[in-house]
């Protein structure tokens, strides 16, 4: 076998593993050992060069951005910001009808500024506004679905794991990823919240019947109360991204100073303990280990492709089929979209994202754009069945058995749609990701 065949055989084979159930990590270590060890003729060398792989790629600085970002996604979760910035939402849009749908997703984009995990999001809704929301007369499957759409809203609104993620797998600032997701995250959310006032004047059957609290004074707050509570959210928000956008330290560092920032705030306001601190770290660590093995076995996969001929072979197919650039584009969008439905975000990327890369950049695509529509079309994968990972986690996270995996992915799926709206915008009008570059 020639060195292209031994690839596909190798994808094939991935594929295989990943659909029987292997853990997307130990699919992609031993279809990369496997294919190496087949191409070279020798397991020991195949062995080494994998090695030298995974030591090269964890031990770059970049990789600090991690563990940083996801410790200030658990601090700001587990003392209450999330809560706060829920409150502070509410408050704003308690007069419009589906006032606390809109709060849900504005809520979540103030929450998305401070954490780019889409899933501390989910669960930390799950529990403070679906009970809400269904005390207030809205249906189960809307409240579940409204938390489920906004809470992907972290992985694009900066600072987003996913972003970091395609930075270190391209090779692109991660800066400018950051930048580059503002304009499209806040058209996301604020296509959901006129998609929810929509749904609730239109289809009252799917939000709720006889909605209350739209104008009662529940969600109402004092000048004293709005303050100390949207406060320290706004302050670790300018903190962070502030501090990036106006060059005073790099992504990295800023990862640093918001954990910083965040545990002082838990601190001032007496909402951070030892023992959540001790259960913070753990968490910290058992995701940012998941993380980095992740990212680990990608490159050994997109090493041995790379040594196969697979991407370069891949190419030249494509340039040679005549395509053109949008139909590359399109088939890709909906190939990330259909493995959205057995795979998580960042296996799909994992996969992918080196399979593709030579190709666009030899069509001179610009990669910070083709990463803002990679990740978004990676979210609609966190939202369809069967695999909706953020569908899982509010599922996890719920104390009523009575409603199902099959009622949260229905009310996710208005939002799925609207996500593809989005989508469909920013491939129409690139400058919506590059403007502010």
């Amino acid at each position: 076998m020639t060195g292209f065949e031994i690839g596909l055989a190798s994808l094939a084979v991935m594929v295989v593993l990943v659909y029987a159930g292997f853990w997307v990590p130990f699919a992609l270590m031993l279809t990369s050992f496997g294919g190496v060890w087949l191409i070279k003729g020798s397991p020991v060398l195949a062995g080494k060069l994998l090695a030298l792989a995974a030591s090269e790629t964890i031990s770059s600085y970049f990789f600090g951005v991690v563990p940083l970002f996801v410790l200030m996604g658990y601090i700001v979760a587990v003392t209450g910001m999330g809560r706060d910035a829920f409150d502070v939402a509410n408050h704003l849009f308690r007069r419009l009808r589906g006032g606390l749908g809109i709060g849900t997703v504005g809520a979540n984009a103030i929450f998305a500024a401070i954490t780019g995990i889409s899933i501390a999001s989910a669960a930390v809704f799950t529990r403070i506004a679906v009970p809400e929301m269904a005390r207030h007369g809205y249906t189960k499957r809307f409240s579940v679905g409204v938390v489920a759409g906004s809470s992907v809203l972290g992985m694009l609104i900066p600072p987003s794991l996913l972003l970091i993620l395609y930075g270190l797998l391209t090779e692109q600032s991660v800066g400018d990823l950051f930048i580059a997701g503002i304009i499209p995250g806040l058209l996301l959310a604020l296509v959901f919240g006129v998609g929810v006032v929509v749904m609730a004047s239109v289809w009252p059957a799917f939000v709720g019947e006889n909605l209350s609290g739209a104008t009662d004074t529940d969600g109402t707050l004092s000048s004293w109360e709005l303050l100390t509570k949207g406060l320290p959210i706004a302050a670790l928000i300018a903190l962070v991204l502030g501090g990036i956008y106006q060059g005073f330290f790099t992504p990295i560092e800023a990862g640093a100073v918001g954990c910083l920032g965040a545990i002082v705030l838990g601190l001032a306001r007496r909402r951070l303990s030892w023992a959540d601190f001790w259960q913070v770290l753990t968490d910290t660590g058992l995701v940012t280990a998941a993380i980095c093995f992740l990212i680990i076995a990608a490159q050994m996969y997109s090493r041995m492709l790379a040594l196969s001929g697979v991407p370069a072979g891949f190419g030249e197919f494509v340039a040679g089929a005549d395509i053109g650039f949008w139909g590359v584009i399109l088939a890709y969008v909906a190939l990330v979209i259909v493995m959205g439905t057995i795979l998580d975000s960042s296996s799909i990327m994992l996969i992918l994202v080196p399979l593709m890369l030579p190709v666009v950049s030899s069509m001179q695509v610009d990669l910070i754009w083709f990463g803002i529509v990679t990740v978004l079309a990676v979210e609609i994968g966190l939202l369809t069945p069967p695999f909706g990972i953020s569908v899982f986690v509010i599922k996890s996270a719920l104390d009523d058995p009575s409603i199902t995996l099959g009622d949260i992915f229905a009310g996710a799926a208005p939002f799925a749609a609207m996500m593809l709206l989005v989508l469909i915008a920013v491939l129409m009008f690139p400058p919506l990701a590059t403007a502010l570059l």
